[in-house]
């Protein structure tokens, strides 16, 4: 057993964390790279927006129930049995997605396809919180989402020209291929973080005490929720942007894939200047900071809506400024989050996930649900969602005098 490092302080992260954002960013290319070919897919499978947003819902019901699982095993047996499972289930998912011929098989594929890609994520994050304290989770946080950012850029990009030469099935063969290179990578490369714990029982009533564990503790739960809202306020913005960039206002599947370029910079952007700020502030000072600049973002968006006709620059700017906030609000909340549970990093992780894949599944719901062919929903919704992870911080957190709990893992 040897203790872990902080990672090294170079410019340049270190080979384990590069693969934890690669494995972090699974979600986001299955999600991203697809999102423009939305029109086609309601085109090719006779379908109608509202269905094919709910495929999207199916992805986070998968990745909100899989982590329930993929926690307690990861803190039974190490991190990587599990990751491994779940790489092998996500290609599996992917395979069955590219050959869809409806859209309640494709419906019944991304659930599976989100099943596996849960594992990346929520493993990640526990391998994060086995290496480092708090602070250094942050910041370890930060640096995954500069990685995993790249995916933001390039998949919708990518997306929307395999469109212009080929058929939307072919974003889910590229799916496959990433999955078969993250399984290749995390074999051969990705070294255990966790001692594997005989004591730690996978019956039902130890996990669920587990959980009631993590639970109860206030800290764990105000941040997560808190933070799952605003995630929610950005799965509410995949949802609801290519019906309303690309249909409503007549944006190219190009043109939709650069606006969501600029989003991701943006956030990319924020989180590393997230980084260089923590130096010298705690991470509930950049949480709440974070958070006020989503409520700007959110007021922009208020105003869009209350126009009539969502004015498109006005629309925009709201856009980006709840997403380049998000930079400061999901690594400082994710860190706050597990700073306590250091000896259950899997289970605290996943509940994390769950909590916010959960609020997600509601809004990428709610949009197909009011959907009435305007872009006021998307511009309420995403505004409904960071006002509220403001006001559940606002009113239910803890003012930190001191440091949370520290502790270093084994690796």
């Amino acid at each position: 057993m040897t203790t872990a490092t902080s990672p090294r302080r170079s410019w340049i992260p270190p080979g384990w964390m590069i693969l934890l954002g690669i494995l972090t960013a699974i979600g986001s290319v299955s999600i991203d790279m697809y999102l423009p070919a939305f029109p086609a897919i309601q085109q090719g499978l006779h379908t109608t927006t509202g269905q094919v947003q709910l495929t999207l819902t199916a992805f986070f019901v998968g990745m909100l129930s899989g982590q329930l699982l993929y926690g307690p095993l990861s803190d039974r047996f190490g991190r990587r049995p599990p990751l491994i499972g779940g790489l092998i289930i996500y290609i599996i998912g992917s395979v069955g997605c590219t050959l869809a011929q409806s859209i309640e098989a494709l419906m019944f594929w991304r659930l599976i396809q989100a099943l596996g890609a849960c594992s990346g994520i929520v493993l990640a994050r526990a391998i994060v919180r086995d290496r480092c304290d708090p602070r250094e989770a942050a910041r370890s946080f930060s640096t995954l989402m500069l990685i995993m950012g790249v995916s933001p850029i390039l998949a919708p990009l990518l997306g929307g020209y395999i469109l212009q030469v080929s058929d939307w099935r072919v974003v889910f063969g590229l799916n496959v291929l990433f999955g078969i290179g993250c399984l290749i990578a995390t074999v051969t490369m990705l070294r255990e973080s966790h001692t594997p714990r005989a004591d730690a029982s996978l019956g039902l009533g130890p996990v669920f005490s587990s959980f009631a564990t993590v639970l109860r503790d206030r800290d764990f739960t105000v941040h997560a929720i808190s933070g799952g809202l605003a995630q929610a306020g950005l799965y509410t913005y995949l949802a609801g942007s290519p019906f309303v960039l690309i249909e409503l206002f007549h944006l190219s599947p190009s043109a939709y894939g650069w606006v969501f370029c600029a989003n991701s910079v943006g956030l990319i952007v924020a989180s590393q200047v997230n980084s260089a700020l923590l130096k010298g502030s705690d991470i509930h000072t950049m949480l709440r900071r974070g958070l006020l600049g989503v409520i700007a973002g959110a007021a922009l968006l208020i105003v869009a809506g209350l126009s009539g006709v969502a004015v498109l620059p006005l629309l925009l700017a709201g856009i980006f400024v709840f997403m380049t906030c998000l930079g400061f609000v999901n690594p400082n909340a994710a860190a706050a989050s597990l700073a306590n549970h250091p000896e259950r990093a899997g289970t605290a992780s996943a509940l994390m996930g769950t909590l916010q894949y959960g609020l997600a599944t509601l809004a990428t719901f709610a949009m197909g649900v009011v959907h009435d062919g305007t872009a006021r929903p998307f511009a309420f919704g995403m505004a409904a969602c960071g006002l509220a992870a403001w006001l559940v911080l606002r009113t239910l957190g803890i003012r930190h005098t001191a440091p949370l709990q520290t502790a270093t893992a084994t690796s």
